[in-house]
Parts: C-alpha cells; sequence; structure tokens
C-alpha cells in the first residue's frame, strides 16, 4: 500500500485541519486595535495563533473565552513556527468580577442579618 499523497491533496488536508482548529477555539486575543484573532493553543507562558490571518504581535492583548475577560497580558515575543505564531508573554494579569478587597474576610461571619426576637414579640 502507497502512503504517499500529492501535494494538492496535503495542501487540502492541512487547510481543513487549520479551519477545523480555529472554528473549535473558544479562547481569542483582542488586540488595542479591537481586532480579534483565535487562540490555538495556550499554555502558562504564551500561547499560538494561526500564521495564515495573525500578524506579529506586541504590547498590551486581552484574551477572552467567549464574552468573559480571563487576562490581561503584555507580549515581548512572537516568532512563526509550524504555520503558527507563537507569543510569549512578560507578565499575565488575571481579570476578576469583583474588585479586590483591602480587608481579611472572617469566614465565621453571618451570611445575613436576622432580626431581633423582641421586636417579633412586639407584632
Amino acid at each position: 500500500m502507497s502512503t504517499y499523497v500529492s501535494k494538492e491533496v496535503q495542501a487540502g488536508i492541512d487547510a481543513a485541519r487549520r479551519t477545523a482548529k480555529r472554528a473549535a477555539a473558544r479562547l481569542r486575543v483582542k488586540t488595542g486595535t479591537d481586532k480579534v484573532y483565535p487562540i490555538l493553543r495556550i499554555w502558562d507562558t504564551g500561547f499560538a495563533l494561526d500564521a495564515e490571518d495573525a500578524p506579529e504581535l506586541r504590547g498590551l492583548v486581552d484574551i477572552y473565552d467567549g464574552a468573559r475577560h480571563l487576562r490581561q497580558c503584555l507580549i515581548i515575543a512572537s516568532a512563526e513556527a509550524g504555520g503558527e505564531v507563537i507569543c510569549d508573554f512578560k507578565r499575565a494579569t488575571e481579570s476578576h468580577d469583583q474588585p479586590p478587597r483591602d480587608f481579611a474576610v472572617d469566614p465565621a461571619a453571618p451570611v445575613a442579618l436576622i432580626g431581633r426576637e423582641s421586636s417579633a414579640r412586639q407584632l
């Protein structure tokens, strides 16, 4: 059995794989110019984009999971390897949905206030 595949067929297979990866990607990176690119892979120190539609990124970007803001990252280096643009973080700051507290929360604190018994007896 021959394992030879013509260049045209291999190019079609590679294009279909890239399209499937882009369609399956939930994570997106948004640049300062409001352009959005799908993230193919992500790890602790960086992420990978498709080389066809992504520029060489540098500077401050935001990473989203759908509409949820995950983190803000400063990209210091990006290089192309294997059809992907590899971006490395200088810093990655997690995004929070609440402002940080400037005090320690007591784990034994009551969740809600309960009215006094004396006020209930007056009724």
